[in-house]
């Protein structure tokens, strides 16, 4: 039976009607077709799935999309401004040349959000 939910993604308001069973990373992809926020392990052990969910990180490959009702969900896509800019840190890993793994970005960052945003 699918059920109806509503949510904030990326600072705008949303209403979906989903399958109970599909995890947020299912819903953002397939569903939503944001697909800057990727499939890993597909365990919630490699980071690559990492979305922030009412300011926390979380593994939205093992997270119910169910559960988003009433939050307020930020993805990559989320970290640029009104104007499409990149966020500083994209723009980092860019000029740098860097790769890396969510997992190891989340070993720089005790609290990702803090990193995520200007001081």
């Amino acid at each position: 039976m699918r059920q109806t939910i509503h949510f904030t993604l990326n600072g705008e308001s949303v209403e979906i009607e989903i399958e109970p069973h599909l995890t947020l990373l299912q819903m953002l992809r397939d569903k939503l077709e944001l697909t800057g926020t990727k499939e890993g392990c597909g365990m919630g052990e490699c980071g690559a799935c990492t979305v922030l969910l009412d300011g926390k990180s979380i593994n939205s490959c093992i997270f119910p999309a169910i559960e988003v009702d009433g939050k307020s969900v930020i993805t990559i896509e989320g970290l640029t401004d009104p104007q499409g800019n990149l966020h500083p840190i994209q723009k980092a890993f860019i000029e740098h040349g860097a790769i890396s793994a969510a997992s190891a970005l989340r070993e720089w960052c005790s609290r990702p959000r803090p990193c995520w945003t200007k001081s």
